[in-house]
């Protein structure tokens, strides 16, 4: 055994071996003297054959070991039998069901009749039953035939038949078989491809077939119990063979011998001489037994220390006298030279021999050094801790990269930079040939002559930045101005980083995952050291932590960025033109993500104006997306002229048909929840007609400042059902304001939707205000915090058609009377000075109105409203409507219609309670423009 030191094997000899050991006269074994603290040989004596037999399967002596690795040895050969039995059949299972599924997908596709199938008016007829026979008789899974497009023909699933298949096809369709093993919804399995091909080789279709592992194997079930058996059978019989030679190994050695004994006492002395702590032992009249290598440095002993006095050892006065006194002491210090010694004293005593002490020694100078640097670890585990807590508490890559630098600042370093690639600020994947963006920088001084925040920098190849970035690994730079390379990169700045006195520099690449999203630079000025390999470590797992947080951002800055643009896109951009509403308004979305609230405006006919709110409850792009699938609805739905309750009732039926078919797709969320508010605005008779489908109320502001809710009855949010929509009509004043909005607007987690209406109505309390100024007071009042919840706001200033503006005539239901029509029509047109128009409405209303006689129903009305347009509307008591046609030459009738078509610029039908209004527009001339006939 090879002893620590040589000081220990001299000081070995030295010893006197007297007090210590005697050489037994037989064998030469080493005996313990008498008042020696312990006795194996009479401890083994007194254990008998029973206690030596368990103490050596144990595993404590050579037949123990013996006995542990031959049941080792036997376990892993059962392992590896069972392992290798499990390996094979998987390859023969494999392997079975590729020549399973070649073998049936050839079958079928060179069966009589297959090929001719393609080519048939419907092939799944012809094909799904022979497919569905040959894959119960074949025992597959699956049996699919498909065009070269890979479209189904037949699957055991009806439903999948149509859509694509899910497979490489290349291959077959170069005329080759093909064998793939993938994991599909009914488990592993192994499927086949081949090709149909014509009498001439080209390839008219393709045939799969597939099996499962599962239905083919099987095998290692069956074996696997007769292998455990037989594992089971070959363990017992090597346990009783190796208990049998452990015995006869215990019998042979008797114990411990001698040279296990000299092995033992050189332990003893090994581990004696190598603690950091120094041991000396006093006997009872002062002198020294025994002292180890470490009380020998510490006390500074000479070499023949052992068996002299301790107040002989030249020891400060304070230490000898307590080693020789022998009394108890803790942790009692002492100065020796230039050491501050802690010493343990404690009395013992040895049998039939006089009292003696036993001491400790250690260096409390070395320990305050170990303790600065356990605190040293300390500290950066706290700031590892602080950095997973502290990082990442807001989903902005700005902000967390501005936490990184302001933790590392200056726990770890003097001066900290964050480098980002410009597509990372933006959520995109980031591109090394791109340049970086100076992110974020924190220091404990604001004028280093480092890159100044938002400044591109593009590092040079010789910059440890760089080397960082292109070998995915920190670089460290102790020594800046020693390092050529990063002087490189910017002589004149270069130049003055070192002048500042920064003078170290770490660069870690900011990785996460494979993605590399930038690097980050700590550097030192204040510290004289520079930076050592412990620290590059502990900027690496910095950074390491850093870099999920700062993913984590981007990805939600490019999901964020992608559902606003959506939701922008869907929202409409400009509001139409129209004279009938002052309109203003607002829509903020929420800070924590996109919502679904929508708002719009559409002009219907007769100068009328349709107002609607809606909200999708619900963030992101599914909100997003339904909320413009219900606003085109409702865009459709207005073309229809309906009122307000009939277009929220087919709006339900839309949306009750939506969630229908994403339940049944499994795959998205449904879309109960939505609601919306629906109001038409008729300028001529001021009359509003509301309807709302789980909506707050619109807030009504009269001329005179007062604010009300109208009573407009609530019906149940969009998609329920089963429920008919209710609508309120209210006459509404000149310069009367409609507020229309979103829950946002009132409700939130702080406050319940009557506190949010009481604050709405102190907002539009007063008059004289513009519909932008109501917009702004509103917000004001209510955006005083953080808004949860997306905020739609519209503010409608009412007004009127005045009376010179319209012109209405009842018609007797005689056709003589189209003539006393046209009459007035001129005469009014050329009050307005619109005799451009004269003769296009005069036919338009002479089809009209001889249709209505005709056709329709007494009593017959003609309205005409000089707008942005000239409006003519006829109306008449039936419901039934004409429809555009082409007339042959022989029809009699059918082109006034297409006439009237012709000559406006836009028409159509609207339905009343009481009859119908046909409708057509022409636009107004404008100045010093010429009408052709």
């Amino acid at each position: 055994m090879v002893r620590l030191s040589g000081r220990s094997g001299a000081r070995s000899a030295r010893r006197p071996s007297g007090p210590r050991t005697r050489r037994a006269p037989d064998r030469g074994t080493v005996v313990p003297e008498r008042g020696m603290p312990f006795d194996h040989g009479a401890r083994e004596q007194r254990k008998g054959w029973f206690g030596r037999l368990r103490s050596a399967v144990g595993g404590r002596s050579v037949a123990g070991q013996v006995f542990l690795l031959q049941v080792v040895i036997v376990l892993l050969l059962v392992v590896a039998a069972v392992v290798a039995l499990v390996l094979q059949v998987r390859y023969d299972t494999t392997q079975e069901a590729r020549n399973r599924s070649v073998a049936v997908a050839e079958a079928f596709a060179n069966a009589p009749g297959t090929r001719e199938a393609l080519s048939s008016p419907d092939p799944t007829a012809v094909l799904q039953p022979k497919a569905e026979a040959a894959r119960k008789a074949t025992g597959v899974d699956f049996i699919v035939v498909m065009n070269t497009e890979g479209i189904r023909y037949t699957h055991p699933k009806p439903d999948r038949i149509g859509k694509h298949f899910v497979g490489n096809l290349e291959p077959a369709l170069e005329g080759k078989v093909v064998t793939e093993q993938i994991t599909g919804t009914i488990g592993p399995l192994v499927q086949a491809v081949v090709p149909i091909k014509d009498p001439d080789g080209k390839v008219v279709g393709l045939v799969s077939a597939g099996i499962t592992t599962d239905t083919v194997g099987g095998t290692a079930d069956r074996q696997l119990p007769l292998v455990l058996i037989a594992a089971a059978a070959a363990l017992a019989l090597s346990t009783a063979g190796t208990a049998l030679v452990s015995r006869r190994l215990l019998r042979q050695t008797h114990g411990l011998g001698p040279d296990e004994m000299t092995r033992m006492y050189e332990h003893h002395d090994a581990v004696l001489h190598a603690v950091r702590e120094g041991v000396v032992i006093v006997g009872d009249e002062g002198r020294l037994l025994l002292a180890n290598d470490e009380a020998h440095r510490l006390l500074d002993l000479p070499e023949d220390a052992e068996g002299r006095k301790v107040l002989d050892l030249g020891l400060a006065a304070a230490t000898a006298e307590l080693l020789d006194s022998g009394r108890m002491a803790t942790d009692e210090v002492h100065l020796v030279k230039d050491r501050l010694l802690a010493v343990n004293q404690r009395p013992t005593h040895l049998r039939g021999r006089p009292s003696g002490s036993v001491a400790t020694v250690r260096d409390s100078t070395e320990l305050r050094a170990l303790s600065g640097r356990a605190e040293e670890a300390r500290e950066r585990l706290n700031m590892l801790y602080d950095a997973g807590v502290g990082i990442g508490t807001s989903l902005d890559v700005t902000r967390t990269a501005e936490e990184l630098a302001e933790l590392a600042v200056p726990r770890f370093a003097d001066f900290a930079t964050v480098d980002l690639f410009d597509a990372v600020l933006g959520g995109g994947q980031p591109e090394a040939v791109t340049r970086l963006r100076r992110t974020a920088c924190s220091g404990i001084r604001k004028d280093a002559p480092l890159y100044p925040v938002g400044q591109q920098i593009r590092f040079v190849d010789s910059s440890p930045q760089a080397r960082a970035l292109s070998g995915g690994h920190a670089v460290i730079e102790p020594l800046l101005h020693e390092a050529p390379g990063w002087r490189a990169q910017d002589l004149e700045r270069s130049a003055q980083v070192v002048e500042f006195g920064i003078h170290s520099l770490i660069a870690v690449p900011l990785r996460a995952g494979s993605l590399l999203l930038g690097v980050v630079s700590f550097w030192r000025s204040q510290k004289g050291e520079p930076f050592d390999t412990d620290e590059v470590a502990l900027a690496e797992e910095l950074v390491a932590r850093a870099a999920v947080s700062i993913d984590n951002a981007r990805r939600y800055t490019r999901e964020h960025s992608m559902a606003v643009t959506l939701q922008r896109s869907l929202l409409p951009r400009s509001l139409p033109e129209q004279n009938a509403l002052d309109i203003a308004y607002r829509y903020l979305p929420a800070q924590a993500g996109v919502g679904g609230d929508w708002f719009d405006v559409l002009p219907l006919s007769g100068a009328r104006v349709a107002l609607v709110v809606g909200d999708v409850v619900g963030h992101g792009l599914h909100a997003a997306a339904t909320m413009g699938r219900l606003r085109t609805a409702v865009h459709n739905f207005s073309a229809l002229d309906l009122p307000p309750d009939e277009l929220l009732g087919l709006l339900d039926e839309l949306v009750a048909r939506i969630d229908q078919d994403e339940a049944q797709e499994g795959d998205t969320a449904a879309v109960t929840g939505a609601t919306c508010l629906y109001a038409i605005y008729d300028p001529v008779s001021r009359r509003c007609t509301i309807a709302r489908a789980g909506h707050p109320p619109p807030a009504l502001v009269r001329p005179d400042g007062t604010v009300e809710f109208p009573d407009v009855p609530a019906g149940p949010p969009l998609g329920l059902g089963g429920l008919p929509f209710e609508m309120a009509e209210l006459e509404l004043a000149e310069d009367s304001r409609l507020v229309l909005y979103t829950d946002g607007l009132v409700e939130d987690r702080d406050h319940d939707i009557d506190e949010g209406l009481e604050q709405l109505r102190a907002a539009l309390t007063g008059t004289g205000r513009t519909p932008e100024e109501t917009c702004q007071a509103v917000l004001e009042a209510r955006l005083a915090g953080r808004q949860s919840d997306d905020i739609a706001l519209i503010v409608a200033r009412t007004r009127a058609l005045g009376s010179d503006m319209v012109a209405e005539w009842d018609v007797p239901p005689d056709p003589a009377a189209v003539g006393q029509v046209r009459s007035a029509v001129t005469e009014t047109l050329e009050r307005w000075g619109l005799e451009e128009l004269s003769f296009a409405t005069e036919l338009m209303l002479s089809e009209l109105v001889t249709n209505a006689i005709r056709y329709g129903g007494d009593p017959i009305r003609v309205r005409m409203l000089r707008d942005r347009s000239l409006i003519c509307e006829v109306f008449d008591a039936s419901s039934t409507s004409p429809h555009l046609r082409y007339a042959a030459m022989t029809d009699e009738g059918g082109r006034g219609l297409f006439l009237v078509a012709q000559l406006a610029e836009r028409w159509g039908t609207r339905y009343l309670p009481a009859g119908k209004v046909i409708w057509a527009e022409q636009s107004l001339p404008q100045p010093g423009a010429q009408l052709l006939p």
